[in-house]
């Protein structure tokens, strides 16, 4: 009689998954996975290392360390960005019933997470917030302008969206793992300030506490964080007061076309100065101006987490130049449609003018920015 095949071995999920979201941070997760060696002893982890297929090798290093520490993964994405898009595809791919998310450059005081295990094994929190703003507790890792535009931010936050917390612009948190699967489809993949999507989101179920801690300075590299996340925080916020309702890239896409039109009629009284006889040139040349503005700013800000780059770029503005002088042929005719039928000439103006803009940007959406 055979021998009875053995069943093979299995080990359950750690109880606790540390999601590093990472952008040439190479220098820093051998440490940051010492650090948590030691902050986390007598509890079982693991950290998942959501590297946005940086240049610098940060997840072949992190998967040599990996090779070596089961409890080192990572995640490799290609062709998308932002912090956001990382912190929820980590947490997702997570079996762990905790997972926490922090910053891969030293700047989150990892001794804490032990304590957010502790509130979460009392079953009476669903998130627990590492807060700047506690207990007279601030971030001395910041520069006086950061720190100003963060504590404005959470006012806003607080005010708007009735995000009842002292640092809803904190990067760094933990919670329980199911939440995230019932809110992920509700969450944007862009932009900087996830927790603040969480707990806006979340606003009416979620049982929140929040521990202090200091902000520390980065341990090597430099940080991600500029003036452009600002857009990110606007974005945000109008996506939650409207429900989803309004687009901020289609706002952001017009309020730079507005900014043409200025550049626009600069180009055209320039061009007529310099003694270009013709109007039909001198429109042309303003009009390739203003469009090639458009383009650069919207690469820039509207579609930042997609930005084009070298041949890329080149391309681009190509297409966009084309996309966008159809948009001003549709311009023209949806006007004239429209005047011929009776309403004033403002009217008509204005509808022609929606239908560019609303040609222009989804057409460029779909050809110049198109997600991979």
């Amino acid at each position: 009689m055979a021998a009875p095949a053995l069943a093979p071995m299995t080990e359950p999920a750690p109880e606790l998954s540390v999601i590093l979201p990472a952008f040439n941070e190479r220098a820093n997760i051998p440490m940051m996975v010492e650090r948590l060696s030691r902050a986390l002893d007598g509890i079982d982890w693991e950290v998942i290392v959501v590297d946005d297929n940086s240049p610098d090798g940060t997840s072949a290093l992190t998967r040599d360390i990996g090779s070596r520490d089961r409890r080192v993964r990572c995640i490799r994405r290609v062709g998308r960005r932002g912090l956001a898009g990382a912190c929820i595809e980590g947490m997702l791919a997570s079996s762990a019933p905790y997972v926490a998310v922090m910053d891969a450059d030293g700047q989150h005081d990892e001794t804490l997470l032990a304590a957010m295990v502790a509130k979460l094994r009392q079953c009476e929190t669903d998130l627990v917030v590492a807060s700047r703003y506690i207990d007279g507790v601030t971030d001395s890792g910041f520069s006086a302008s950061r720190a100003k535009a963060s504590q404005w931010s959470t006012v806003l936050a607080r005010k708007l969206l009735k995000v009842e917390l002292t640092d809803p612009m904190s990067g760094f948190f933990m919670l329980r793992r199911e939440v995230i699967d019932e809110l992920a489809p509700k969450l944007s993949t862009q932009g900087f300030k996830i927790l603040l999507d969480i707990a806006a989101t979340g606003r009416d179920t979620l049982r929140v506490a929040e521990l202090p801690f200091v902000f520390g300075a980065r341990l090597h590299g430099e940080s991600k964080l500029d003036a452009r996340v600002a857009l990110d925080f606007g974005q945000l916020l109008l996506a939650k007061l409207s429900n989803d309702a309004i687009s901020y890239r289609f706002v952001l896409f017009c309020l730079v076309g507005a900014t043409g039109v200025g550049v626009h009629m600069a180009a055209l009284y320039m061009v007529h100065a310099l003694g270009v006889e013709s109007f039909g040139v001198q429109q042309t040349i303003a009009t390739i101006v203003a469009i090639a503005w458009n383009y650069v700013f919207n690469n820039a800000y509207t579609y930042r987490d997609q930005r084009l780059a070298g041949w890329a770029f080149v391309r681009g503005l190509l297409v966009f130049e084309l996309v966008c002088s159809v948009g001003a042929i549709s311009n023209v005719g949806v006007a004239s449609l429209i005047y011929a039928g009776g309403p004033s000439w403002w009217i008509a103006g204005l509808g022609g003018a929606v239908m560019g803009a609303v040609w222009n940007y989804a057409v460029s959406a779909a050809v110049v920015w198109k997600t991979p």
